[in-house]
């Protein structure tokens, strides 16, 4: 299909050249539309989320949601749109007009599905414009007590001690904490076998039960378990420490070069009027600086993700980049 090759096209394009594919995201609309944008927002503001409620993401959008409602005297609406690992929530603002009030709560999922799915509806760097972004969390290298592993390389000194028979639990095929694990597997040269699961509870339970060794884990479904001595924390997946976890050691310090961040922030449908996307980004910016704001992040295992439309984008489009060489290495495709 279309799409698909103009997706291949852009992967093989030099870095440069595809940094500034994304930046140009946010290139200036039509001037027309400018007197529209003026009285943003005059009516309500959809966020959609691809995840159900309560979860992680969906409480960071409702938390951005409630600071905008606040700042720009609209409700902003979260509307929660799970399935299809977020394809169902990307390509539903895709489609919507490109007026502001139908936002995209965006993140990792939506940069690893653009080289995970074969076929898509929606060319991800093309079609959403970068708005903001918002926080950068690790995830957590967790494993049983059990285990005789207590620091990272002992643990890849077991794995290869035992090819073929160490089990890593993932939240789904594709999904970031599954690719972090095959980013690990890519750069130490050790051998596991995933064993998806359908979200963090179920995985969580096979780890202590023993069914599984190792689960690259979001950070605040494990951080209780972790605290309790319940679970062994080897490792966060950032390249700096995570202010939750400050004792914890990065896989950095045992992997140099590794860094696995899962982040999120909020996109807006292409064509999008600029004076729209600079109000939503001085406004979530403004809020990334409050210091409420920072610590309830915080709180989630977060790091606020300041910068304008354009640093998002070449993010968005270095981490897209990333996640394909991991993807491909993996030998990963989703129809």
């Amino acid at each position: 299909m279309a799409v698909d090759c103009m997706w291949e096209d852009a992967m093989k394009l030099p870095r440069r050249k595809f940094l500034q594919l994304a930046a140009g995201a946010v290139a200036l609309p039509a001037l027309p539309r400018a007197a529209r944008a003026h009285a943003y927002p005059a009516r309500p503001v959809r966020i959609i989320v691809g995840y159900a409620a309560g979860g992680q993401v969906d409480i960071i959008a409702r938390l951005i949601g409630q600071w905008l409602s606040a700042r720009l005297g609209q409700p902003f609406v979260i509307e929660n749109r799970p399935g299809a690992a977020t394809n169902i929530a990307t390509e539903a603002v895709v489609r919507a007009a490109a007026d502001g009030y139908t936002l995209l709560s965006l993140g990792s999922s939506q940069a690893i599905n653009a080289t995970l799915y074969d076929k898509l509806n929606f060319h991800f760097i093309r079609d959403i414009t970068p708005v903001a972004g918002i926080v950068v969390m690790s995830d957590v290298m967790v494993v049983s007590p059990s285990l005789p592993a207590t620091t990272v390389p002992e643990f890849i000194a077991y794995a290869k001690a035992n090819a073929g028979k160490v089990n890593m639990a993932s939240s789904g095929i594709g999904s970031p904490s599954h690719v972090c694990g095959e980013l690990f597997k890519m750069m130490t040269g050790i051998d596991m076998v995933l064993v998806p699961y359908r979200g963090a509870a179920l995985a969580l339970t096979d780890l202590f039960a023993g069914q599984v060794q190792v689960y690259f884990s979001p950070t605040p479904a494990a951080i209780e378990y972790v605290r309790a001595g319940k679970l062994r924390a080897l490792a966060v997946t950032t390249a700096a420490r995570s202010e939750a976890l400050p004792d914890v050691p990065t896989v950095a310090e045992s992997v140099p070069g590794y860094e696995a961040s899962i982040w999120q922030g909020i996109g807006a449908p292409k064509d999008t009027p600029a004076e729209i996307v600079e109000t939503l980004n001085r406004e979530i910016n403004a809020g990334l600086a409050d210091a409420r704001m920072k610590a309830r992040l915080a709180e989630l295992g977060g790091t606020v993700l300041p910068g304008s439309p354009g640093d998002f984008g070449r993010f968005i489009a270095g981490e897209t980049e990333k996640w394909a060489k991991v993807i491909k290495f993996a030998g990963l495709k989703l129809d």
